[in-house]
Protein backbone atom coordinates (compact mmCIF):
# COMPACT_ATOMS: atom_id res chain seq x y z
CA UNK A 1 0.00 0.00 0.00
CA UNK A 2 1.27 2.94 -0.96
CA UNK A 3 1.88 5.97 1.77
CA UNK A 4 1.47 9.03 -0.41
CA UNK A 5 -2.16 10.29 -1.73
CA UNK A 6 -1.08 13.76 -3.58
CA UNK A 7 -3.78 16.44 -2.98
CA UNK A 8 -4.82 17.66 -6.34
CA UNK A 9 -7.63 20.36 -5.34
CA UNK A 10 -9.40 21.75 -2.36
CA UNK A 11 -12.81 23.35 -2.21
CA UNK A 12 -14.42 25.57 0.18
CA UNK A 13 -18.02 25.87 0.61
CA UNK A 14 -20.56 28.33 3.06
CA UNK A 15 -22.87 26.28 4.53
CA UNK A 16 -25.70 28.36 6.16
CA UNK A 17 -28.98 27.27 7.98
CA UNK A 18 -31.85 28.59 9.81
CA UNK A 19 -31.97 26.50 13.36
CA UNK A 20 -35.84 25.60 14.25
CA UNK A 21 -35.63 28.09 17.09
CA UNK A 22 -32.82 30.67 18.32
CA UNK A 23 -30.12 29.32 20.64
CA UNK A 24 -29.55 31.23 23.35
CA UNK A 25 -26.52 31.49 25.67
CA UNK A 26 -25.10 33.96 28.28
CA UNK A 27 -22.65 35.20 25.15
CA UNK A 28 -25.30 35.78 22.58
CA UNK A 29 -28.46 34.43 20.37
CA UNK A 30 -27.70 32.20 17.17
CA UNK A 31 -30.40 31.84 14.87
CA UNK A 32 -28.29 30.35 12.30
CA UNK A 33 -25.88 27.66 11.75
CA UNK A 34 -22.97 29.39 9.70
CA UNK A 35 -20.25 26.68 8.59
CA UNK A 36 -17.78 26.30 6.48
CA UNK A 37 -17.17 22.96 4.33
CA UNK A 38 -13.74 21.59 3.15
CA UNK A 39 -13.27 19.07 0.56
CA UNK A 40 -10.12 17.68 -0.28
CA UNK A 41 -9.58 15.39 -3.20
CA UNK A 42 -6.27 13.71 -4.43
CA UNK A 43 -4.66 12.82 -7.29
CA UNK A 44 -5.72 8.72 -6.50
CA UNK A 45 -9.88 9.64 -6.41
CA UNK A 46 -10.20 9.58 -2.38
CA UNK A 47 -12.36 12.44 -1.65
CA UNK A 48 -12.40 14.17 2.42
CA UNK A 49 -14.89 16.27 4.27
CA UNK A 50 -14.69 18.41 6.52
CA UNK A 51 -16.57 21.32 8.64
CA UNK A 52 -16.49 23.69 11.14
CA UNK A 53 -18.95 25.85 12.83
CA UNK A 54 -16.83 28.82 14.01
CA UNK A 55 -18.23 31.20 16.92
CA UNK A 56 -16.69 34.80 17.17
CA UNK A 57 -17.22 34.57 21.11
CA UNK A 58 -15.61 31.45 21.64
CA UNK A 59 -12.54 31.31 18.60
CA UNK A 60 -12.57 34.40 17.20
CA UNK A 61 -13.42 33.06 13.62
CA UNK A 62 -16.80 33.60 11.54
CA UNK A 63 -17.48 31.69 8.35
CA UNK A 64 -16.21 34.92 6.43
CA UNK A 65 -12.64 34.34 8.11
CA UNK A 66 -12.87 31.11 7.82
CA UNK A 67 -13.39 31.10 4.22
CA UNK A 68 -10.53 33.42 3.46
CA UNK A 69 -8.16 31.81 5.82
CA UNK A 70 -8.84 28.45 4.53
CA UNK A 71 -8.20 29.32 0.85
CA UNK A 72 -4.16 29.83 2.24
CA UNK A 73 -4.35 26.96 3.55
CA UNK A 74 -5.47 24.98 0.36
CA UNK A 75 -2.74 27.23 -1.49
CA UNK A 76 -0.39 25.76 0.99
CA UNK A 77 -1.41 21.85 0.94
CA UNK A 78 -2.62 21.42 -2.24
CA UNK A 79 0.21 18.92 -3.68
CA UNK A 80 1.47 17.51 -0.50
CA UNK A 81 0.74 14.47 1.00
CA UNK A 82 -2.81 14.01 2.32
CA UNK A 83 -1.52 10.96 4.36
CA UNK A 84 1.05 13.31 6.00
CA UNK A 85 -1.47 14.87 8.42
CA UNK A 86 1.16 16.04 11.60
CA UNK A 87 3.11 18.14 8.29
CA UNK A 88 -0.31 19.77 7.01
CA UNK A 89 -1.46 20.48 10.83
CA UNK A 90 2.37 22.11 11.40
CA UNK A 91 2.39 23.64 8.01
CA UNK A 92 -1.19 25.67 8.76
CA UNK A 93 0.10 26.21 12.33
CA UNK A 94 2.94 28.20 10.61
CA UNK A 95 0.80 30.18 8.43
CA UNK A 96 -1.69 31.57 10.90
CA UNK A 97 -1.69 32.04 14.87
CA UNK A 98 -4.69 30.37 16.52
CA UNK A 99 -7.98 29.72 13.68
CA UNK A 100 -8.42 26.66 15.17
CA UNK A 101 -12.23 26.22 13.62
CA UNK A 102 -11.08 26.40 9.76
CA UNK A 103 -7.75 24.32 11.02
CA UNK A 104 -10.53 21.54 12.39
CA UNK A 105 -12.41 21.26 9.09
CA UNK A 106 -9.51 20.92 7.08
CA UNK A 107 -8.15 18.38 9.60
CA UNK A 108 -11.19 16.33 9.60
CA UNK A 109 -10.97 15.76 5.83
CA UNK A 110 -7.48 14.64 6.03
CA UNK A 111 -8.17 12.13 8.85
CA UNK A 112 -11.29 11.12 6.20
CA UNK A 113 -8.96 10.82 3.52
CA UNK A 114 -6.42 8.79 5.72
CA UNK A 115 -9.06 6.29 7.07
CA UNK A 116 -10.49 5.69 3.93
CA UNK A 117 -7.03 4.50 2.61
CA UNK A 118 -6.52 2.28 5.00
CA UNK A 119 -9.85 0.69 4.49
CA UNK A 120 -11.42 1.14 7.95
CA UNK A 121 -13.73 3.62 9.91
CA UNK A 122 -12.39 6.80 11.46
CA UNK A 123 -12.91 5.48 14.94
CA UNK A 124 -10.58 2.64 14.05
CA UNK A 125 -7.99 4.25 12.21
CA UNK A 126 -7.30 6.56 15.35
CA UNK A 127 -6.61 3.71 17.79
CA UNK A 128 -10.35 3.39 19.03
CA UNK A 129 -13.39 0.68 19.06
CA UNK A 130 -17.15 1.19 18.93
CA UNK A 131 -17.18 -0.57 22.40
CA UNK A 132 -19.46 2.11 24.46
CA UNK A 133 -22.87 3.36 24.23
CA UNK A 134 -22.91 7.19 23.03
CA UNK A 135 -26.01 9.14 24.40
CA UNK A 136 -26.28 12.99 24.15
CA UNK A 137 -27.88 15.29 26.20
CA UNK A 138 -30.09 18.00 25.41
CA UNK A 139 -29.66 21.60 25.91
CA UNK A 140 -32.04 24.33 27.74
CA UNK A 141 -30.97 27.83 26.36
CA UNK A 142 -30.73 30.79 28.82
CA UNK A 143 -33.81 32.84 29.31
CA UNK A 144 -37.00 33.42 31.59
CA UNK A 145 -37.45 30.52 34.48
CA UNK A 146 -40.51 29.27 33.33
CA UNK A 147 -40.01 28.47 29.49
CA UNK A 148 -36.90 26.87 30.34
CA UNK A 149 -38.27 24.77 33.04
CA UNK A 150 -41.25 23.54 30.13
CA UNK A 151 -38.22 23.32 28.21
CA UNK A 152 -36.53 20.88 29.88
CA UNK A 153 -39.98 18.95 30.69
CA UNK A 154 -39.92 18.20 26.86
CA UNK A 155 -36.60 17.21 26.97
CA UNK A 156 -37.40 14.55 29.50
CA UNK A 157 -40.54 13.36 27.66
CA UNK A 158 -38.37 13.03 24.26
CA UNK A 159 -36.28 10.36 26.18
CA UNK A 160 -33.37 11.57 26.50
CA UNK A 161 -31.34 10.87 29.66
CA UNK A 162 -29.71 14.48 30.44
CA UNK A 163 -30.48 18.33 30.11
CA UNK A 164 -27.89 20.65 29.56
CA UNK A 165 -28.89 24.49 30.68
CA UNK A 166 -27.22 27.01 29.29
CA UNK A 167 -26.92 29.61 32.73
CA UNK A 168 -24.60 32.63 33.40
CA UNK A 169 -27.25 35.14 33.71
CA UNK A 170 -27.12 36.87 36.50
CA UNK A 171 -26.07 33.93 39.65
CA UNK A 172 -29.06 34.43 41.75
CA UNK A 173 -31.58 34.33 38.66
CA UNK A 174 -29.78 31.16 37.63
CA UNK A 175 -30.63 29.26 41.11
CA UNK A 176 -33.83 30.39 40.33
CA UNK A 177 -33.72 28.88 37.12
CA UNK A 178 -32.33 25.50 38.13
CA UNK A 179 -34.91 25.52 40.80
CA UNK A 180 -37.43 25.79 38.74
CA UNK A 181 -36.32 22.88 36.32
CA UNK A 182 -35.69 20.61 39.06
CA UNK A 183 -38.71 20.87 40.29
CA UNK A 184 -40.53 20.92 36.99
CA UNK A 185 -38.89 17.36 36.23
CA UNK A 186 -38.57 15.51 39.13
CA UNK A 187 -34.90 14.51 40.83
CA UNK A 188 -34.45 11.30 38.61
CA UNK A 189 -32.98 12.73 35.35
CA UNK A 190 -29.24 14.09 35.84
CA UNK A 191 -28.94 17.64 34.76
CA UNK A 192 -25.54 19.50 33.90
CA UNK A 193 -24.83 23.61 33.66
CA UNK A 194 -23.27 25.79 31.51
CA UNK A 195 -22.36 28.76 32.59
CA UNK A 196 -20.41 29.78 29.28
CA UNK A 197 -18.25 32.16 31.46
CA UNK A 198 -21.01 34.23 32.71
CA UNK A 199 -20.00 34.77 36.43
CA UNK A 200 -17.25 36.55 38.42
CA UNK A 201 -15.53 34.23 41.03
CA UNK A 202 -17.29 35.23 43.83
CA UNK A 203 -20.36 35.12 42.34
CA UNK A 204 -19.76 31.48 40.80
CA UNK A 205 -18.56 30.03 43.98
CA UNK A 206 -21.60 31.31 45.68
CA UNK A 207 -24.01 30.24 42.88
CA UNK A 208 -22.74 27.14 42.86
CA UNK A 209 -22.86 26.06 46.48
CA UNK A 210 -26.31 27.83 46.28
CA UNK A 211 -27.14 24.99 43.50
CA UNK A 212 -25.69 22.13 45.14
CA UNK A 213 -28.96 20.86 46.09
CA UNK A 214 -30.08 19.97 42.68
CA UNK A 215 -27.91 17.64 42.61
CA UNK A 216 -25.70 19.02 38.63
CA UNK A 217 -23.45 16.58 37.98
CA UNK A 218 -21.10 19.65 36.25
CA UNK A 219 -20.29 23.04 35.70
CA UNK A 220 -19.06 23.85 32.44
CA UNK A 221 -16.71 27.38 32.16
CA UNK A 222 -18.06 29.15 35.25
CA UNK A 223 -15.62 32.07 35.03
CA UNK A 224 -14.31 34.12 32.40
CA UNK A 225 -11.74 31.79 30.36
CA UNK A 226 -8.94 34.39 30.65
CA UNK A 227 -9.25 34.23 34.36
CA UNK A 228 -8.13 30.05 34.72
CA UNK A 229 -5.85 31.29 37.55
CA UNK A 230 -8.63 31.53 39.80
CA UNK A 231 -10.42 28.13 38.27
CA UNK A 232 -8.31 25.90 40.45
CA UNK A 233 -9.68 28.24 43.39
CA UNK A 234 -13.31 27.63 42.38
CA UNK A 235 -13.02 23.85 41.59
CA UNK A 236 -11.73 23.23 45.38
CA UNK A 237 -14.84 25.73 46.68
CA UNK A 238 -17.55 24.54 44.39
CA UNK A 239 -19.57 21.23 45.48
CA UNK A 240 -20.43 20.84 41.58
CA UNK A 241 -17.52 18.91 39.91
CA UNK A 242 -16.17 21.77 37.36
CA UNK A 243 -15.46 21.28 33.57
CA UNK A 244 -13.37 23.60 31.62
CA UNK A 245 -14.53 24.49 28.10
CA UNK A 246 -13.57 27.88 26.64
CA UNK A 247 -10.48 28.03 28.20
CA UNK A 248 -9.18 24.25 26.98
CA UNK A 249 -8.45 24.51 23.22
CA UNK A 250 -5.70 22.55 22.53
CA UNK A 251 -2.95 20.47 24.41
CA UNK A 252 -0.94 23.20 25.56
CA UNK A 253 -4.44 24.33 27.65
CA UNK A 254 -4.86 21.03 28.43
CA UNK A 255 -1.57 20.64 29.97
CA UNK A 256 -1.40 23.91 31.79
CA UNK A 257 -5.43 23.31 33.43
CA UNK A 258 -3.77 19.61 34.89
CA UNK A 259 -0.77 21.22 36.38
CA UNK A 260 -2.69 23.94 37.88
CA UNK A 261 -5.48 21.16 39.16
CA UNK A 262 -8.12 23.67 37.72
CA UNK A 263 -11.03 21.20 36.97
CA UNK A 264 -12.54 17.71 37.53
CA UNK A 265 -13.45 17.40 33.50
CA UNK A 266 -12.32 19.02 30.51
CA UNK A 267 -14.84 19.65 27.57
CA UNK A 268 -12.88 18.69 23.82
CA UNK A 269 -14.32 20.57 20.84
CA UNK A 270 -12.38 19.70 17.45
CA UNK A 271 -13.26 23.33 16.74
CA UNK A 272 -11.12 24.44 19.51
CA UNK A 273 -8.71 21.95 19.33
CA UNK A 274 -7.99 22.64 15.60
CA UNK A 275 -8.93 19.31 14.77
CA UNK A 276 -8.53 15.19 15.76
CA UNK A 277 -4.58 15.29 15.86
CA UNK A 278 -4.04 17.94 18.52
CA UNK A 279 -7.32 16.48 20.19
CA UNK A 280 -5.72 13.11 20.80
CA UNK A 281 -3.12 14.31 22.71
CA UNK A 282 -5.41 15.71 25.05
CA UNK A 283 -7.10 12.68 25.47
CA UNK A 284 -3.87 10.57 26.81
CA UNK A 285 -2.83 13.79 28.74
CA UNK A 286 -6.54 13.12 30.28
CA UNK A 287 -6.19 9.64 30.78
CA UNK A 288 -2.83 10.06 32.56
CA UNK A 289 -4.30 12.47 34.77
CA UNK A 290 -7.62 10.45 35.38
CA UNK A 291 -9.78 13.14 34.14
CA UNK A 292 -12.70 12.43 32.34
CA UNK A 293 -13.91 14.10 28.97
CA UNK A 294 -16.68 15.49 27.18
CA UNK A 295 -16.71 15.75 23.39
CA UNK A 296 -18.55 19.05 22.10
CA UNK A 297 -20.01 21.01 19.46
CA UNK A 298 -20.94 24.43 18.26
CA UNK A 299 -23.24 24.45 15.54
CA UNK A 300 -22.14 21.51 13.10
CA UNK A 301 -24.18 19.63 10.94
CA UNK A 302 -24.24 15.89 11.49
CA UNK A 303 -20.96 15.77 8.96
CA UNK A 304 -18.57 17.39 11.88
CA UNK A 305 -20.71 15.55 14.46
CA UNK A 306 -19.66 12.47 13.06
CA UNK A 307 -15.99 13.24 13.34
CA UNK A 308 -16.79 14.13 16.65
CA UNK A 309 -18.49 10.48 17.35
CA UNK A 310 -15.94 9.15 16.00
CA UNK A 311 -13.17 10.88 18.29
CA UNK A 312 -15.64 9.80 21.02
CA UNK A 313 -14.93 6.40 20.62
CA UNK A 314 -10.69 6.94 21.06
CA UNK A 315 -10.55 7.05 24.88
CA UNK A 316 -12.22 5.04 27.63
CA UNK A 317 -11.68 8.78 29.72
CA UNK A 318 -14.39 10.12 27.27
CA UNK A 319 -18.05 9.94 28.89
CA UNK A 320 -20.14 12.59 28.39
CA UNK A 321 -21.70 13.89 24.98
CA UNK A 322 -22.77 16.60 23.68
CA UNK A 323 -23.77 16.18 19.90
CA UNK A 324 -27.22 17.72 20.17
CA UNK A 325 -26.83 20.71 17.96
CA UNK A 326 -27.46 19.23 14.52
CA UNK A 327 -31.05 18.13 16.17
CA UNK A 328 -31.53 21.87 16.09
CA UNK A 329 -31.59 22.41 12.39
CA UNK A 330 -34.23 23.47 10.52
CA UNK A 331 -32.71 21.04 7.55
CA UNK A 332 -30.40 17.78 7.56
CA UNK A 333 -27.80 18.92 3.95
CA UNK A 334 -25.92 15.49 5.03
CA UNK A 335 -25.78 12.17 3.55
CA UNK A 336 -24.69 9.05 5.78
CA UNK A 337 -23.53 9.80 8.78
CA UNK A 338 -24.14 9.45 12.64
CA UNK A 339 -27.98 7.98 13.06
CA UNK A 340 -29.87 9.86 15.92
CA UNK A 341 -31.68 7.12 17.84
CA UNK A 342 -34.54 7.11 20.78
CA UNK A 343 -33.14 7.84 23.83
CA UNK A 344 -30.22 10.09 22.59
CA UNK A 345 -28.62 7.25 21.26
CA UNK A 346 -25.92 8.05 18.74
CA UNK A 347 -24.91 5.22 16.27
CA UNK A 348 -21.61 5.46 14.46
CA UNK A 349 -21.30 4.49 10.82
CA UNK A 350 -18.95 1.44 10.12
CA UNK A 351 -18.54 2.44 6.50
CA UNK A 352 -14.36 3.39 5.91
CA UNK A 353 -13.60 6.81 6.52
CA UNK A 354 -15.59 9.32 7.85
CA UNK A 355 -18.91 8.03 6.48
CA UNK A 356 -20.62 11.00 6.07
CA UNK A 357 -20.54 13.97 2.98
CA UNK A 358 -22.82 16.30 1.15
CA UNK A 359 -23.58 15.75 -2.20
CA UNK A 360 -22.83 17.17 -5.02
CA UNK A 361 -26.38 19.09 -5.99
CA UNK A 362 -26.80 20.43 -2.12
CA UNK A 363 -23.20 21.84 -2.80
CA UNK A 364 -23.60 23.16 -5.90
CA UNK A 365 -26.17 25.92 -4.63
CA UNK A 366 -23.46 26.49 -1.99
CA UNK A 367 -20.94 29.94 -2.19
CA UNK A 368 -17.63 28.06 -2.94
CA UNK A 369 -14.17 28.40 -4.34
CA UNK A 370 -12.08 25.83 -5.46
CA UNK A 371 -8.36 25.75 -5.12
Amino acid sequence: MTNTLTIEHIELFKLSIPLIEPFVTSLGTDENAENVIVKITTKEGIVGFGECSPYMPINGESQETCFIVGQYFAKAIKGKNALDIESCVTLMDKIIYANNSIKSAFDIALYDIAAQHAGVPLYKFIGGENNKTIITDYTVSVGDPKKMAADAVKIKEQGYPAIKVKLGLNGKTDVIRMKGIREAVGNDIPLRIDANQGWEVEEAIETLKALAPFNIQHCEEPIARWNYLQLPRVNKESPIPIMADECCGDEHDAERLIQLKACKYMNIKLGKSGGIFKALKMARMAEAANIHLQVGAMLESRLAMTAFAHYALCSPAIIHFDFDTALMFSEDPVTGGIVYEKNGVVKVPETVGLGASIDATRLAGMEQVKI
